[in-house]
């Protein structure tokens, strides 16, 4: 209690300033990678100095600790290399007016986004064409989209229609779409691991649901042999989707969270 006591004396007014601006700085980089991969990164970084830094000091491990000091450095160092995805993403958030943008203007992209996807996942179920969408959210997937042919174009039926068309280049892999465009196509993406054992599904489907076990991503895939229309969100499936309920299913997952919950409130 001394200690404590000892502490509130010597607060003043700038202090409390000082530690509010700590705080509130933790609190926007904490609210940035909210969301995306960095955040379990961040979490065993954490969990692992704490452990070191534990077993230093209780075990008195004189060159241990020499080398966890010394290794904190190099780490900070480190970190913008290993978080270079999540911080590119979150400095362009904060280039859109730090995700105050205009709600309306997000919703009627979003639902443009989702009547493009439906209109198109419908024909290429109806031709038998195989077809892999994904819809990023807030996990960045900029390093799946460096493994497939960049496009960066406005997201349309036509524009699907033409990338899955078996006789294009591009209609092997998955296209990656991020607010309103198509930013690749022919994407390489990480395989389930487990539909491994289900003969039914093919690599689209291990595919679609390996992104999403490890991304909120949401995934649309087409199959090419029974033409069956599937959503994958959460590492799970939904299976034999119609145009109708496939829009509803995009309507519920895609939409801003924001607006998800100020809908909800009401």
């Amino acid at each position: 209690m001394s200690d404590i006591s000892w502490v509130l004396s010597h607060l003043n007014i700038l202090s409390v300033i000082d530690i509010l601006l700590v705080a509130l700085i933790f609190y926007g980089i904490l609210f940035l990678i909210r969301g995306t991969r960095a955040v379990q990164l961040v979490r065993g970084i954490i969990a692992l100095l704490f452990i070191a830094i534990l077993v230093s000091n209780f075990l008195r491990l004189t060159a241990f600790g020499w080398l966890i000091r010394n290794s904190i450095p190099a780490l900070l160092v480190a970190i913008p290399v290993i978080f270079q995805p999540e911080i590119r993403r979150a400095l362009e958030r904060l280039g859109r007016a730090g995700g105050l943008m205009d709600w309306r203007l997000r919703e009627a992209m979003t639902t443009q986004v989702i009547e493009h996807v439906c209109e198109a996942s419908k024909q290429l179920s109806e031709r038998r064409h195989g077809a892999l969408i994904v819809l990023e959210r807030e996990t960045g997937l900029q390093e799946y989209a460096d493994t497939g042919i960049k496009i960066d174009g406005e997201v349309s039926s036509e524009l699907l229609l033409t990338i899955f068309h078996p006789n294009t280049a591009l209609h092997d892999g998955a296209v990656i779409i991020r607010e309103g465009r198509a930013v690749a196509a022919a994407c390489i993406l990480p395989l389930s691991e487990e539909l491994r054992s289900d003969g039914h599904l093919g690599m689209r489907h291990r595919a679609a649901v390996g992104i999403t076990e490890q991304s909120d991503a949401i995934s649309i895939v087409v199959s090419e042999e029974t033409g069956i229309i599937s959503v994958a969100h959460n590492g799970r499936m939904i299976r034999h989707l119609d145009e109708r309920r496939l829009r509803k299913v995009l309507q519920a997952l895609y939409k801003p969270r924001f607006e998800a919950r100020w809908l909800h409130r009401r």
